[in-house]
């Protein structure tokens, strides 16, 4: 068994429609069956817990994400400056950070009972203007879609991104990019750009399905501009990673890329403001667990 100091529990209550709170009570239930020691971090905003997390932890301690893509993003800014260990159990809507890691999002307790016994490994973080991302950054349609449905009180989940992508759609129009990708500069006009560090974003849509986070590169896919019909066909198809075959999907690989538009980026389901940004990849910057 390998011992830590202190196990933080940090905790996203209304994760998954409320499942966040259930799921903290089941892991801190495991954590104390097995003599573990744990404390509970919370926060009532995101900048309330990185606050609370910073000001708790320890040298030594290892943190456990109990909510979404959101939760482990705001704890990964905290944690990596840290050097803290940070193991995900998934709790929200979307998880694609700990798909990334190759785990069974159903077998929560396999995930502790791994941690806990067994040392943690090294896997690469993306960072853009000097915010840590586990998963995929991007700008362009879905980003918009972000915005709406950040405004939208109704419907919950992702009925609400599903609406959001229906009032979006009619009205959207490809932008003017200048994209730099390290050192090789490109202008496109696209609908999307995406740039993973994991493969999927969106709760398991594959749009990086190359990306890889131990191989010191990002994976980029841009979609030119094609027609709101033929965007409705292509879209099913990015569950599976085929979206990519479609002639005007483009694949790129780079350690680095700047991105200017009239736009707004995300990452991990985050804001990160609107454009130009830069992002890079930070090699073996995140101790964590992989199935």
């Amino acid at each position: 068994m390998i011992d830590a100091k202190m196990w933080l529990v940090a905790v996203n209550p209304t994760s998954g429609r409320g499942q966040g709170a259930v799921i903290a009570q089941e892991v801190t239930n495991y954590l104390a069956a097995q003599n573990q020691e744990y404390r509970l971090i919370v926060g009532n905003n995101a900048q309330n817990f990185r606050k609370n997390l910073e000001t708790t932890a320890k040298s030594g301690d290892k943190v456990i994400a109990v909510g979404g893509d959101g939760l482990v993003h705001n704890v990964l800014q905290i944690a990596v400056p840290l050097k803290l260990p940070v193991l995900a159990v998934p709790a929200g809507t979307g998880n694609d950070f700990v798909r990334s890691l190759g785990w069974d999002l159903s077998r929560r307790f396999d995930m502790i009972w791994h941690a806990i016994n067994h040392p943690p490994i090294s896997i690469d973080l993306g960072s853009v203007d000097g915010e840590f991302f586990g998963a995929v950054l991007s700008t362009g349609f879905d980003s918009i879609v972000n915005e709406r449905a950040n405004r939208l009180k109704w419907p919950t989940g992702t009925q609400r991104y599903n609406l959001s992508i229906a009032l979006e759609l009619p009205r959207f129009k490809p932008k003017r990019y200048e994209i730099d990708l390290d050192g090789k500069r490109l202008q496109r006009e696209a609908m999307l750009i995406a740039i993973g560090n994991g493969n999927s974003y969106g709760g398991g849509m594959k749009v990086c399905p190359g990306a890889s986070n131990n191989d010191g590169l990002f994976e980029i896919m841009i979609l030119n501009p094609i027609s709101k019909f033929e965007f409705i066909r292509l879209f099913p198809t990015v569950y599976n990673g085929e979206h990519i075959n479609h002639p005007q999907v483009e694949m790129f690989q780079a350690r680095s890329i700047s991105v200017s538009s009239d736009a707004v980026a995300y990452a991990d389901g985050e804001r990160i403001g609107p454009l130009p940004v830069t992002a890079s990849v930070v090699p073996s910057s995140l101790e964590t667990w992989t199935a």
